[in-house]
């Protein structure tokens, strides 16, 4: 089996590396981060934290290098979806690509570049600590599912997820993943919004602006309640146990804002108030999440 990553940072790499200890599976990687690339191509992947694994991967910068996959994972910013996949889709042509992205909108941009997608969300989070080094700083599950307008079959959604097992990440294959995919948007929409603008770890800022947090799960809760999505988990508890496992683990769009990045914010709370809007519920909080942080990442532009 051959397995390209599109987007190896954070998580892009703890799916690389994983897989790539298994003898039947040959990966591949796509990033334009050329210093990652050639530090992964000398020295190969490695993991730290709460793995600790040195993998073969071969990185490019140039997805032309590439050879066909059967499988995409991509990991990409969500703004990055439809460039990461201008630049790859010539790989997938008889493959299928699964998205582990954060928010919505993502798998219908991938379709219109592959013929099999794979709808797919995940819990295991991490930084870049090095060119070539990325620590994981938390554990979980990985939900797969075929993508309805335009599905990989349930076979291949089971042999990506068997080979996710095998290599030591825990992954469920699904008939429907949406419901897991909601909880993790929901998830998602409180902790890295209130992360982004307090510029507090995850455990702190449910201590300490934790009544917003909670306002932001019941909108997204909502919202998918009326889209017909039953939610795998309650995004409240899940809130609650990132508390306890992930304490001080800054959420990504605090590692954007901190590095004053572009953010996922409209994939996420802008998601939500987007699709909130075309249900009829309201999503005032979550629309103001994203204006403020959207009116966050302008402040960047200014000058004295």
């Amino acid at each position: 089996m051959k397995v390209c990553i599109i987007g190896c940072g954070a998580i892009g790499s703890l799916f690389g590396a994983h897989l790539a200890k298994l003898d039947d599976v040959e990966v591949w990687a796509y990033d334009p981060n050329a210093a990652h690339v050639d530090a992964i191509n000398k020295n190969g992947l490695r993991l730290t934290g709460l793995a600790d694994i040195v993998a073969p991967v071969q990185a490019r910068t140039d997805a032309a290098q590439i050879p066909d996959c059967d499988f995409g994972i991509i990991a990409a910013k969500t703004l990055h979806t439809r460039a990461a996949m201008e630049a790859t889709a010539r790989i997938f042509r008889n493959g299928a690509v699964c998205s582990v992205q954060n928010g919505v909108g993502n798998e219908e941009i991938i379709a219109e570049y592959v013929p099999r997608v794979i709808l797919g969300t995940t819990f295991p989070a991490g930084h870049i600590t090095a060119p070539g080094v990325v620590n994981q700083d938390t554990g979980g599950k990985t939900w797969i599912g075929p993508f309805a307008p335009k599905p990989a079959p349930m076979v291949e959604v089971e042999r990506l997820a068997d080979a996710m097992n095998r290599s030591g990440m825990t992954c469920v294959p699904m008939a429907d993943a949406r419901g897991a995919l909601w909880t993790k948007l929901i998830f998602n929409s409180a902790s890295n919004a209130m992360g982004a603008l307090t510029r507090l770890p995850h455990g702190i800022a449910c201590e300490q602006v934790w009544p917003v947090m909670f306002a932001l799960a019941q909108e997204g809760i909502a919202v998918a309640k009326a889209l017909g999505v039953t939610l795998d988990g309650d995004p409240v508890a899940l809130l609650e146990y990132g508390k306890k496992v992930a304490y001080r683990h800054k959420p990504s769009m605090l590692q954007d804002v901190l590095a004053e990045r572009a953010t996922e914010v409209d994939a996420l709370n802008g998601g939500i108030a987007r699709i909130g809007k075309e249900v009829g519920v309201p999503t005032p909080l979550n629309d103001a999440m994203a204006v403020m942080i959207k009116g966050l990442e302008h402040s960047w532009t200014l000058k004295d």
